[in-house]
């Protein structure tokens, strides 16, 4: 392997990176009523996989997960969460990514770094679907959204990753302003329903559902937006910012 034409993470030996520690990433848009997350796809493999990285010797690890969003998104100012962290024996198969460094034209010893058992330390990301700009890792052919309800198989534990996260996301919903970095800055309340609903999966009762959220004192109401009649107008919203 010639490592000045590989990715600095494919070094056989890992110099520079904390050994068997690494980041997953679940980033969540919404768009068109759907909640979506970025995979990586590698095309010569089908394998799907979530965005991630490693941790520099010299590098803290929130500073580190920050960096792979930015690396994957071009975003910098987004809600990321830190959710939980998977150690389990059964993680390690190093199958998966020898077929993706084979898939590059890289064929590496069985004491690659990269081949060893890693923990995990999985975040989930709350980003605007509409400023997003999705960029594929060295080692894989695309970075795009999918619709959470329609995913494809994903490689290793990242399926048991996705479900924890949204069950995470779940749980946040009303405590974290979750809504702040997947609407717009302004939206109708039918808007926040729509994505409470998606979100949990299940229909609310729009009367109930606006009372607990003007309870909440966490949204600042607007002007009308003006789509018809007058009578037709909804109020528009937006998160009133913690401080």
């Amino acid at each position: 392997m010639n490592d000045q034409l590989i990715p600095e993470e494919s070094r056989s030996d890992g110099a520079g990176f904390l050994p068997g520690l690494a980041i997953d990433c679940v980033i969540f848009g919404f768009h068109d009523n759907q909640l979506k997350i970025l995979l990586l796809e590698y095309r010569n493999t089908s394998l799907f996989a979530l965005p991630g990285g490693f941790i520099r010797a010299g590098e803290n690890v929130n500073d580190a997960s920050r960096r792979v969003l930015a690396e994957r998104t071009g975003l910098h100012d987004i809600y990321l969460e830190q959710f939980y962290t998977f150690g389990d024996l059964n993680r390690h198969d190093p199958t998966p990514l020898r077929a993706i460094m084979a898939g590059k034209g890289l064929e590496p010893m069985d004491s690659h770094w990269l081949l060893g058992r890693f923990v995990t330390v999985g975040y989930y990301a709350l980003v605007d679907f509409t400023k997003a700009v999705p960029v594929p890792d060295l080692l894989s052919d695309s970075c795009t959204w999918y619709d959470l309800a329609a995913l494809p198989t994903l490689m290793l534990d990242h399926q048991t990753i996705v479900l924890k996260a949204l069950d995470t996301l779940r749980a946040d919903l009303d405590r974290k302003l979750i809504g702040f970095n997947l609407l717009p800055e302004s939206f109708t309340m039918n808007d926040l329903q729509s994505l409470y609903e998606t979100i949990l999966g299940q229909s609310l009762h729009r009367s109930s559902f606006q009372r607990k959220m003007l309870s909440l004192s966490i949204l600042e109401r607007l002007d009308k937006q003006y789509r018809g009649g007058a009578h037709k107008a909804p109020y528009l919203y937006r998160f009133i910012s913690e401080k």
